[in-house]
């Protein structure tokens, strides 16, 4: 089963908060990992904010690191493609989103994805409304 995790959702691999536990689960039922390419970018940029805010050390945020890149090595990562950034569009028109929730949309569609997993409630609405099968975590 390929399941497609935006950033927010994916994070929670690395992150222990709630909903946590239910993208473990997602990830040990996936055959395949689908990611947006913006989501590593975003993923980082969460894990620099913790480091900032004091919540994660140094060494703490280059274990997560590691983690991440070593987990992205399998996964499916979707390129922007006119396809991808074409779908991202039509879910901006249909919906009230942020471009880069749109462009993981995009992205899950293009990808063919089984299950789109977001932490989002109006993503996953318009995920919904794009024909995919979603999961609120």
């Amino acid at each position: 089963m390929r399941v497609f995790f935006d950033s927010s959702a994916f994070a929670k691999r690395y992150i222990s908060e709630p909903g946590t536990d239910k993208v473990l689960a997602w990830c040990d039922q996936a055959t395949e990992i689908g990611l947006s390419a913006i989501a590593l970018p975003e993923i980082i940029s969460a894990f620099c904010r913790l480091r900032r805010q004091g919540k994660i050390d140094d060494i703490q945020y280059r274990q997560m690191k590691n983690l991440l890149l070593a987990d992205i090595e399998d996964a499916a990562i979707c390129d922007l493609t006119p396809t991808v950034l074409a779908r991202s569009i039509t879910s901006l028109e249909a919906n009230v989103l942020r471009g880069m929730d749109a462009i993981h949309i995009g992205s899950a569609v293009a990808l063919q994805a089984d299950v789109f997993v977001s932490a989002d409630v109006r993503q996953r609405e318009a995920a919904g409304k794009a024909g995919l099968k979603v999961e609120l975590v």
